[in-house]
């Protein structure tokens, strides 16, 4: 038998392999590749055979291979042959990924061949990331807990000491220069207070409370500060459930995160808040976002502004970062309600994109009895297993975990998927196949085609697509926009019965 015999057990054992399998020559030529394999690099597996392995490298790592390769054969040394190290490999958009690469030798009636086995490390690397990120901000968390506790005592003494110095002091210069001081150490405690709740040492006055009333009361307070030529609206749910929280805090984190946003929008916009019962029995959402399954209140405000780059996003909730300029701001507004947050049991999340705005959302865990008296009726799953039955998805996400996740769920709808990690490798896609019948795009996406450009695009020259946009951004938010109305939104995150049902009602229009 040849190497590259059409051998249909071969050919089965590849494609039955979860990892990637690449078979090539003793020059690097690709004999056979499995469906995992494609679908990992974002090639078909049709223009993948006969091509050299070097295609599924970074520049720097495929100018070394075929002097590894020749080094090898020469020698017989096995420098990586049946050793695994991870490696980098190069998507068809040309983005670079982790993965760990295995490469086993064959000798076949006098043919060499190689094995590439690789395994998509983007999860593993996601999850050490935000472990780090984490393990980061806990670490910043406990040195500022220890600098804002000695701090605290510094100023007791000198707020004291200056209170006892105002009750002697006769001199009407000395007594203002004694009010000046005592004003600034108060100031200083207020910040160490702050940095407290980031710490999250400081003692939360947590009881159940409306959430609705307390975000409207400090709606009011935000009406007399925020500038005339910002627009503020609310979408409250009627049937909230209840949860305990800091009502104060509550209103500070609703006040920071509203005046950063009027910030964000220098030339006007819109800031919109919004509370939703968020009940997380699915799998899938508890992972998308990073938090235990139960019910939740979700208090999401959006501003329609500047937006922030994926690097504002990342650093934005650890103290004294700022893109304000020098002297505006000290940085601990967001680290603020992070830390409020995280005592209070919830969980914060952010979207954004430059341009689009930005979304905060928060959970706060809402109370057993009152979520049980109110319950949100779950789906039966039956229901909805065939829906996508003989229909193909594009699937448009730059997240590997929430790309994993989706298209679990589409599969478990019955669809048939085609990933896309990119805008504009979906495009290149959709140019190549014409057996697509439904677009499904993140709206925030890297690259020049952006979800909604690639909506846009598709809307335009493919109309008989079927087209589906995704988004942790505020729903009222991309309702206002005169571009994005035309297309279906799923709002994240989404049970996998929102995900049938707005898959149905695509499907039937």
């Amino acid at each position: 038998m040849k190497i590259n015999d059409e051998s249909p057990v071969l050919l089965a054992l590849l494609d039955a392999a979860v990892d990637a399998m690449v078979v090539a020559d003793r020059a690097g030529n690709i004999l056979r590749v499995n469906k995992a394999a494609a679908a990992l690099f974002g090639h078909s597996v049709e223009a993948l055979v006969g091509r050299n392995v070097r295609m599924l490298m970074p520049g720097d790592m495929a100018v070394q291979h075929d002097g590894f390769l020749r080094h090898h054969l020469d020698t017989g040394e096995k420098r990586i042959i049946g050793v695994g190290r991870d490696v980098e490999g190069l998507r068809a958009d040309g983005s670079v990924f982790p993965l760990h690469l295995s490469v086993g030798r064959a000798d076949i009636s006098g043919e060499v061949a190689f094995v590439g086995i690789m395994h998509d490390l983007s999860r593993r690397k996601a999850a050490e990331e935000a472990t780090a990120r984490s393990q980061r901000m806990d670490a910043i968390g406990q040195m500022t807990g220890g600098i804002a506790h000695d701090f605290n005592n510094l100023l007791t003494v000198v707020i004291g000491n200056l209170e006892l110095l105002e009750m002697s002091e006769t001199s009407a210069k000395s007594g203002a220069l004694i009010s000046d001081a005592l004003e600034a150490a108060e100031i200083g405690a207020d910040l160490t207070s702050r940095l407290m709740v980031f710490a999250r040492k400081s003692t939360l006055n947590a009881a159940v409370i409306d959430l609705n009333a307390e975000v409207s009361k400090a709606m009011a307070m935000l009406k007399r500060t925020i500038h005339g030529h910002i627009a503020v609206e609310t979408a409250f749910a009627e049937d909230l459930w209840q949860a305990k929280v800091d009502a104060t805090q509550l209103q500070t984190a609703v006040l920071n995160i509203a005046l950063n946003a009027q910030d964000a929008m220098p030339s006007g916009g819109k800031i919109t808040l919004e509370t939703r019962n968020m009940q997380l029995d699915d799998t899938y959402v508890a992972q998308e976002i990073g938090i235990d399954m139960g019910n939740y209140i979700r208090l999401s405000i959006a501003d329609t502004g500047a937006g922030m780059s994926p690097e504002t996003r990342t650093r934005a909730m650890e103290p004294f970062f700022s893109t304000k300029p020098v002297g505006q701001g000290t940085g601990l507004g967001l680290s603020m309600v992070y830390g409020f947050i995280k005592q209070s049991g919830g969980h914060i999340a952010i979207y954004s994109e430059l341009g689009k705005g930005t979304t905060i959302s928060l959970y706060f865990p809402a109370l057993k009895d009152s979520a049980r008296a109110r319950p949100v009726l779950g789906e039966d799953p039956a229901r909805h297993a065939a829906i996508g039955t003989g229909l193909r998805v594009l699937l448009v996400e730059d997240d590997p975990m929430v790309l994993r996740l989706s298209e679990t769920r589409l599969r478990t709808l019955g669809f048939d998927c085609v990933t896309a990690t990119t805008g504009d490798a979906a495009w290149d896609i959709l140019q190549r196949r014409d057996d697509i019948d439904v677009v499904f795009t993140d709206l925030v996406m890297p690259g020049e085609l952006s979800g909604h450009a690639l909506a846009k695009r598709v809307a335009q020259d493919m109309p008989h697509l079927r087209i589906l946009i995704t988004s942790g951004f505020s729903e009222n938010v991309l309702r206002g926009e005169e571009e994005t109305h035309a297309f279906a939104i799923l709002r994240k995150p989404y049970r996998q019965a929102d995900l049938a049902e707005a898959f149905r009602s695509l499907l039937q229009d």
